[in-house]
């Protein structure tokens, strides 16, 4: 299977087409940048979502460290900074 195109279902239910081949826009809230659904856009490591990130695909202006949207990169701070 190629990385160009493909679908998968995101955890709300929602099936999408992804892909380096498919063109899409930033899900940041008013952001209208164009973008792929390639890896290199990809909050985290899974396009389903995991522990790394949500599975949304976001510019360049919108990933932080470790290709993480705001939301995900805050919330991995903060449960680095809580005690164990």
């Amino acid at each position: 299977m190629g990385y160009a195109r493909y679908e998968i279902t995101r955890p709300n239910g929602d099936r999408i087409e992804a892909g380096y081949a498919v063109q899409s826009q930033c899900e940041e809230d008013g952001c209208e940048a164009q973008i792929d659904r390639g890896l290199a856009y990809l909050c985290g490591k899974d396009p389903r979502g995991d522990d790394h990130g949500c599975g949304g695909y976001f510019c360049e202006q919108h990933l932080f460290g470790d290709n993480r949207c705001e939301r995900c990169a805050a919330k991995a701070d903060h449960e680095q900074e809580a005690p164990a």
